[in-house]
């Protein structure tokens, strides 16, 4: 077992196609370690939603099982990552008059304007996710960090809000304390591949983090080291596969099989006239697929996701921030040709991204399907480092804000 003075964190996303625990260990000296990590695969959820909970359940239990065991702890709670077509992300402004006699701006100024900021015109079934801090401005001046101590008569705050339908979130907090787990707190899942990838200089300078995941895309743009946009489509790799089965008339299973042998997002010379030559489950005769035309629908498929976000960035006004470019995650980004397609989409460089600032297993660290369960480790740690120093969490937007822009 661990020294009592480390933490314990658990990041655990309940994907499409599979179930990730991932465990780090917070030292005394406040150290990121991830010691533990546990999988299973995924049959109760489709598009990043619960559509069976028993299933979800079973899945979960065996991934948080398999995470214990190997990082030799006992999990009580999680950090849940949360993802699907029904979360939006926005941005939105507050105002607050400063009533003091002599126009100082104090704390309670800056929590009465992020609380404006914060009320928002929903709809009555949906719940804020994150609701985050990007900059402050007093009597029109922009750009400021933290505006207490200084003199106005009217103090803004830009944030960034992600909210979703709280039913549908509901059902994946439920799936969890089925399990007798408790939940910290949920965190949309883009977010969290984008803490567990970018660096302050990348966040500063302009990127974009696309995770391509079974059954949905996620997508977040960070620049002036703020979040300026997000989205989520339901759409992602099981797509690419259904697209496989029915164009070359093949089992699911087998379409899956060969996605990830001979798949591709490009089309090259090379492969045109080669066919591949598939057994049947079913005892009947070979068939033989043309390669060629196997990597026509996965690039025709893949270049439209990349594309409908391209189209979104623009709408956005977002594609002009990515001067640091973009970077893949998700078990999406192991096709190979990926990166170059979206380089040709966005025109900005594009690499598949790696973890940083965090050590430990380095099996879960180099590989990109991680990404996201890793960064809910890491939002896990930033507020449990929080906890350590004040001893409670007094100012929970303060924390996530502070936690997206410098970590």
């Amino acid at each position: 077992m661990f020294d009592p003075a480390s933490s314990i964190i658990v990041g655990l996303e309940i994907g499409t196609s599979k179930v990730c625990a991932v465990v780090g260990e917070l030292s005394a000296d406040n150290a990121l370690n991830i010691v533990g990590l546990g999988q299973a695969r995924s049959r109760g959820v489709r598009k990043g939603e619960i559509a069976d909970p028993q299933m979800a359940e079973e899945d979960v239990r065996h991934a948080i099982v398999e995470a214990e065991q190997m990082a030799d702890v006992e999990i009580r709670s999680v950090f849940l990552g949360v993802t699907g077509s029904h979360l939006r992300g926005f941005n939105n402004r507050g105002v607050h008059p400063v009533v003091s006699a002599d126009r100082e701006i104090a704390e309670e100024d800056v929590q009465d304007v992020i609380k404006n900021a914060k009320t928002i015109n929903l709809p009555a079934q949906n719940h804020v996710i994150h609701a985050i801090r990007q900059h402050f401005l007093v009597d029109g001046q922009d750009g400021i960090t933290n505006p207490v101590g200084m003199l106005g008569a009217r103090v803004e705050v830009d944030v960034h809000v992600v909210h979703g339908n709280l039913n549908r979130l509901q059902n994946a907090i439920r799936t969890v304390k089925g399990l007798q787990l408790e939940v910290d707190d949920i965190i949309f899942s883009g977010l969290a591949a984008s803490l567990a990838l970018l660096s302050a200089e990348q966040k500063e300078v302009g990127s974009l983090v696309i995770d391509i995941g079974g059954g949905t895309t996620e997508y977040v743009v960070y620049a002036d080291g703020i979040i300026k946009h997000t989205g989520v489509l339901a759409v992602g790799g099981d797509h690419v596969s259904n697209d496989l089965a029915y164009g070359l008339k093949v089992p699911l299973s087998r379409a899956e099989q060969l996605k990830i042998e001979h798949g591709s997002a490009f089309v090259d010379e090379a492969v045109k006239g080669q066919t591949l030559s598939t057994a049947n489950e079913l005892g009947l005769p070979a068939k033989a697929v043309n390669l060629e035309h196997l990597r026509r629908i996965m690039s025709l498929r893949l270049e439209e996701i990349l594309q409908l976000i391209e189209h979104d960035l623009v709408q956005a006004g977002a594609l002009d921030y990515l001067r640091a470019g973009a970077f893949l995650c998700g078990g999406g980004a192991r096709i190979p040709g990926i990166a170059r397609l979206a380089e040709q989409i966005f025109q900005v460089p594009v690499s598949v991204g790696k973890t940083n600032s965090i050590s430990g297993l380095k099996s879960a660290l180099d590989q990109p399907e991680f990404a996201a369960a890793i960064g809910l480790v890491k939002f896990g740690s930033f507020q449990q480092r929080k906890r350590n120093a004040k001893g409670s969490l007094t100012d929970g937007l303060k924390s996530i804000t502070q936690f997206f822009k410098r970590q």
